[in-house]
């Protein structure tokens, strides 16, 4: 036992259980609470008008065109989710080695965010910044000769933040994990005039088997050539992910994510230890597939499950979390 827990008390005087007793009891004494407040909801989209596709790798999450994208926000809204993601799901055919569609100001992601804006002011828009979904090579950047190259990519990654924050987007979330992305996006902005855009950096970003729903969501599965582990994160690291998360800060990030989640606790632990900023993490589609997938077969409970992770997140040091889930946790928090 703990040096500091050694004077505390002794069964039969202290017993543990009496706090735990009663409900009303348990809900004084809880430690770490989960509220709507800590949502973001990532939402993929489609083109097309009233279309929706379900992902089979992932029960329950579907691809909306836009014109159902603004309802499901409208929905998310009146729930008390304060902000959504947006991710597009981009025609091969408009897919290219350099990823020029990330910015295109006419692209789907940028006539999502202006039709949610306009149609729900009142929640925050989320943009991934990464050429992923747009890369014909299904990589996060631009890749020459075997090797996705860094500083070729951040002219890139600038073009596509200023256009989504144009579009209206109000977080920038580089997820690229290019090396000084940060602090280019931050000057590009301010240089045009969006010294209020947030940037919430995707900063320890781990090369993770648990991301494969999410790439056929967007449609990156199949294109994908190689692996990501020259600009992703070692899992096997945590004093790397320190050092990242301090660049990040340092270069202008409002808000920094650890991603994927559950397998990365401690890293969000010692990231919120450490620095003390709005510390983030994102329930990741492998983890939401994996959980919903049980549930849909009778082998776990969803709403339990999705209730306690998401408080583990909390737990951990977690000021939000992204998960696919958002919705149905408004809901069971709100029938609390």
């Amino acid at each position: 036992m703990p040096k500091r827990f050694s004077t505390l008390g002794r069964y039969p005087s202290t017993r543990l259980r009496r706090n735990r007793r009663e409900d009303w009891s348990r809900r004084l004494v809880a430690e770490h609470k989960l509220s709507v407040d800590d949502l973001i909801w990532p939402v993929f989209v489609q083109e097309g008008k009233n279309a929706r596709t379900p992902v089979d790798s992932m029960p329950g999450v579907d691809r909306l065109s836009v014109d159902l994208l603004v309802d499901a926000v409208k929905e998310a809204r009146d729930l008390g989710i304060p902000a959504v993601a947006l991710f597009p799901e981009t025609d091969p055919k408009s897919k290219t080695p350099d990823g020029r569609e990330a910015y295109n100001p006419g692209n789907l992601v940028c006539r999502a965010t202006t039709a949610v804006k306009k149609a729900v002011p009142d929640i925050g828009i989320m943009t991934d910044v990464a050429l992923d979904p747009f890369n014909s090579d299904g990589h996060d950047g631009i890749v020459r000769d075997g090797y996705v190259q860094n500083d070729e990519t951040l002219d890139a990654l600038i073009k596509q933040a200023i256009v989504q924050t144009e579009a209206g987007a109000d977080i920038q979330a580089p997820s690229d994990m290019m090396d000084g992305r940060i602090g280019a996006i931050r000057k590009a902005l301010d240089g045009k005039g969006f010294i209020h855009a947030q940037i919430m950096s995707y900063a320890a970003k781990y090369a993770s088997a648990f991301y494969n729903p999410f790439r056929d969501a967007i449609g990156s599965s199949g294109a994908l050539k190689g692996d990501k582990k020259t600009y992703q994160m070692d899992y096997a690291n945590s004093d790397e992910a320190l050092r990242e998360v301090g660049f990040d800060i340092e270069e202008g990030a409002d808000m920094v994510m650890v991603k994927p989640g559950l397998p990365y606790l401690d890293i969000v632990h010692r990231v919120k230890e450490s620095f003390g900023v709005p510390t983030y993490a994102y329930q990741v589609s492998g983890e939401y597939a994996m959980l919903r997938g049980a549930a849909d077969r009778g082998w776990l409970d969803w709403d339990k499950v999705l209730i306690e992770t998401l408080t583990s997140f909390k737990r951990a040091g977690c000021d939000g979390i992204l998960t696919y889930g958002a919705v149905d946790a408004a809901r069971l928090l709100k029938s609390k």
